[in-house]
């Protein structure tokens, strides 16, 4: 017997073995130094490289969960790792759907089992790149199982972090970088591994700065993510940043303004983090400040998006910015990636360590945000009343709220009492079938009212970022804030079918041009070579008004090209959900025949867009989107220099966007110009061209304060205030616009400006003025005194004929972060319409 149970043992002495090799195995998992092959901070890690070692460690260990969530534009993997203990991994499913519940104001089965989830974003801005190396280390540390507090932390709390929010910015970063650099880092800071070049890589693909991208989603990136997001709902999010590198580490309690919907437990609980963050510190005898420069106002970043949310948002900048992998400071310092990721890593452990120390507490006050939003909204308001105007646009403004999970409905027939955003005074109006309406008693009350909110209430002016941004301003739709709670009769827009009559040869089909669809229309047709008719006034057919800006295809001219013409317009109808109308006759009962020169045949716009140095990148990244991906229309994008080259017959539309050009460059447009060429111009390069050839445009001036007696009256302990009444860091305006202009088509009587500069331009005396600004033009935002009394008078939009072409002038940028949807219209006819 015992010959037989030796024998046993040593039968079984190599399974003992392999198994004790197996949990070896899984104790002693690779660090990042031992994966890489070098030891982090000596180097910049490529995104493939990043996905890598998180999906092996995601194959190692069982207390981590890998959710792959989108890929970028440029096809790039984007990822987050979900870490806790092994028990709350193996029951992760059910914790998430109890935290959405919480996010819905529900009552749990067992609320003190459920934990807190602490969501830590790296690597927003692609230049900013110590945040992904310190997610490296962080994901090494938390599923290593080594670190005995760590192991106590995840008992009661799920940590999700997503390594890099931009990996193309961030490989645009690196791939630079290794360009420029030797074996050694060059500390000196006028080294070129320390200035990047145009474009930079703080953007995405499309030069869009996705921190200032949450609530609005444009971005593939953002809209993947949000998606994620929405499905955790996290208590606690963190958003890892860096500033330039002669600053200090910033962590909360963050600065002035702070949105009053922000509640006493979320500024509360961001001192108790930095408390924690500052012992830290202190004990390393690191720089750090709190309580200034980055405030709680715009909703759409990576701390006040999640606040709005009902979690705990937080930024942490450490500085960095072009710092590479060393770095003199002005101090004479030296700052290494090592260091940035220590302080990344650091603040990051001490967070996780208060989310764990306060579980119970956060899981109940997020809770108890969602049931008081239910029960008790935020604001002046209860319900918001989107008049439906403009279908496209009240449909667009509904795929926004539904991306952030607001609840909304659609008409009513009744007649209230609002406050109006026009007119900013309480008035009568009725509701109607296609209004859309937001009932505030909903659980995301708090971020429907923020981003509805006519006036944000701002308790300082020294403000990050844009202080105006309310939606119906935004879609340029009249709306109503009212006092009580109501709710719409219907999930979804009427759509109503229009009854036209059928007709075998029409004289010409007519239809609409009210939204960026009608391009889409305008952009299939002129595809197909039909020649497209602009009327540039309105008039009445068959009983029925057509406004300016309507199209028309006339038959003959068409169906000698086009075979079956008939047949493939409907076919684009069906396809793009449009109506033509069919005019038998060109005699018309009120305004111009259709043989009238009023109905221009329009050019087919050839489209070059400037994108280099001294241009705005996220100036350049907007219109290239608009055009790439919301119109699926082919653009050339060209560099500044090459503009004397352009070939009239390949080329026929420029679009300038914001910065600055040469004058070599701007005096030889002139022949261009002339034999037929349309520029546009956005914003800050309608200012630099200002008073220069061929250009007929000027800036308003205004008398200058008296500098010696503002110097008089500054106080030292004032100096990091800006003249307040020279202040607008985004503010809305009204603008007068000419209806009868192409360039106006769609709009109404007024455009609502988001306007980010004080630059105004006197009428133009050659051309037409298509929006003036008056003395009532002030709508929301921050504007000193000064600005509002600047912007009294002035024009904003002009269009100038020079020979055969045209000089469109945009004095404010129409396509602000891809959220400003009524300025999507006016760019739209610009390109197109105005010939």
């Amino acid at each position: 017997m015992k010959e037989k149970q030796r024998n046993m043992k040593y039968f079984l002495l190599p399974f003992f073995i392999l198994v004790l090799g197996f949990g070896t195995a899984e104790a002693q998992l690779k660090s990042p130094e031992a994966f890489l092959g070098y030891p982090l901070g000596t180097a910049f890690t490529p995104h493939d490289e990043v996905v890598a070692y998180f999906s092996y460690l995601d194959s190692s260990s069982k207390n981590l969960k890998l959710v792959n969530y989108g890929k970028s534009y440029e096809g790039r993997p984007l990822l987050v790792a979900i870490i806790s203990s092994k028990e709350n991994i193996a029951n992760l499913e059910q914790i998430r759907k109890d935290n959405l519940s919480l996010s819905r104001g529900q009552e749990l089965a067992k609320p003190n089992n459920q934990p807190a989830i602490l969501w830590l974003s790296y690597n927003v801005h692609g230049n900013e790149a110590s945040s992904t190396e310190t997610a490296l280390r962080m994901l090494y540390d938390l599923v290593d199982g080594q670190n005995k507090k760590i192991t106590d932390w995840l008992k009661n709390t799920v940590v999700i972090i997503d390594p890099c929010l931009n990996p193309d910015g961030r490989e645009r970063y690196i791939n630079y970088f290794k360009d420029v650099s030797g074996d050694q880092p060059d500390p000196n800071p006028v080294a070129r591994e320390h200035i990047e070049p145009w474009p930079g890589g703080r953007y995405n693909h499309y030069y869009f700065d996705l921190n200032r991208d949450w609530a609005w989603q444009s971005q593939v990136e953002t809209q993947h993510r949000l998606k994620l997001y929405h499905e955790w709902m996290p208590e606690v999010h963190v958003d890892f940043h860096e500033q330039n590198y002669n600053e200090p580490y910033y962590f909360a309690p963050a600065a002035e303004p702070i949105h009053q919907d922000i509640t006493a437990w979320q500024k509360d609980f961001q001192v108790t983090v930095g408390q924690n963050n500052a012992k830290y510190f202190d004990e390393r005898g690191w720089q750090y400040f709190t309580k200034e420069r980055f405030d709680l106002l715009y909703p759409s970043y990576g701390d006040t998006y999640p606040l709005y949310n009902g979690s705990i948002g937080m930024t942490y900048e450490q500085g960095g910015i072009g710092a590479g992998l060393a770095v003199i400071t002005l101090e004479g310092d030296t700052l290494t990636l090592k260091d940035r990721i220590e302080h990344h890593y650091t603040t990051g452990m001490s967070t996780l360590e208060m989310v764990s120390k306060h579980a119970v507490q956060l899981v109940a006050e997020f809770k108890l945000y969602f049931q008081r939003s239910m029960v008790s909204p935020p604001g002046n308001f209860k319900t918001y009343v989107v008049k439906a105007q403009n279908i496209a646009r009240i449909r667009r403004l509904a795929e926004l709220l539904k991306k952030n999970g607001i609840e909304y409905a659609f008409g009513q027939d009744k007649s209230l009492r609002g406050y109006n955003y026009e007119s900013r005074k309480t008035e009568n109006f009725k509701i109607e079938r296609n209004d859309l309406i937001v009932n505030l008693m909903q659980p995301k009350a708090v971020l429907a009212n923020v981003l509805f909110e006519p006036q944000t209430m701002i308790t300082d002016s020294n403000t990050y970022d844009i202080t105006a941004w309310a939606l119906p301003f935004a879609y340029g739709l009249k709306a109503y804030g009212i006092k009580e709670p109501l709710k719409g009769n219907f999930n979804n827009i009427e759509e109503k079918e229009e009854q036209v009559p059928e007709l075998n040869r029409p004289y010409a089909w007519i239809f609409a041009w009210n939204s960026i669809e009608d391009a889409q229309v305008l952009i299939a047709l002129q595809r197909m070579g039909v020649k497209v008719r602009i009327a540039e006034q309105g008039f009445t057919i068959g009983g029925r008004v057509f406004s300016s800006g309507s199209l028309l295809v006339y038959r003959t001219e068409n169906e000698k090209q086009i075979k079956g013409l008939a047949a493939k317009l409907a076919a684009i109808q069906k396809r793009l959900n449009k109506t033509f109308y069919p005019a038998a006759s060109g005699y018309v009962e009120k305004g111009k025949d259709l043989g009238s020169s009023v109905y221009p045949i329009l050019k087919v716009p050839k489209v070059a867009v400037a994108a280099g140095a001294g241009i705005s990148s996220p100036g350049v990244g907007e219109i290239w989107h608009f055009f790439d991906q919301e119109l699926n229309y082919p653009v050339t994008m060209i560099l500044p220099q090459n503009i004397p080259g352009l070939d009239i017959n390949k080329i026929n539309v420029l679009i300038m966007p914001s910065g600055t050009y040469s004058d070599s460059v701007l005096e030889k447009l002139e022949g261009w110009i002339n034999s037929g060429g349309k520029v546009i111009l956005f914003e800050e390069a309608v200012a630099a061209i200002a008073g220069k050839k061929p250009f007929n445009i000027k800036l308003k001036e205004f008398p200058k304060q008296d500098e010696l007696k503002l110097a008089a009256l500054r106080k030292y302990g004032q100096k990091h205030m800006d003249d307040l009444s020279e202040t607008i860091p985004g503010a809305i305006f009204r603008v007068d616009i000419d209806q009868s202009h192409p360039l106006s088509a769609g709009l109404g009587s007024y455009y609502y400006a988001l306007k980010t500069d004080d630059k105004i331009y006197e009428p133009l005396n050659k051309g037409w003025n298509i929006g003036l600004l008056k003395s009532d033009s002030y709508m929301a935002g921050i504007a000193g005194k000064s600005i509002i009394k600047k912007f009294a008078s002035g024009m904003l939009f002009g269009v100038e004929p020079a020979g055969k072409g045209t000089i469109i002038y945009l004095g404010t940028d129409l396509v602000f972060r891809s959220f400003w949807e009524s300025g999507k219209q006016m760019f739209a006819n610009a390109v197109f319409l105005v010939n």
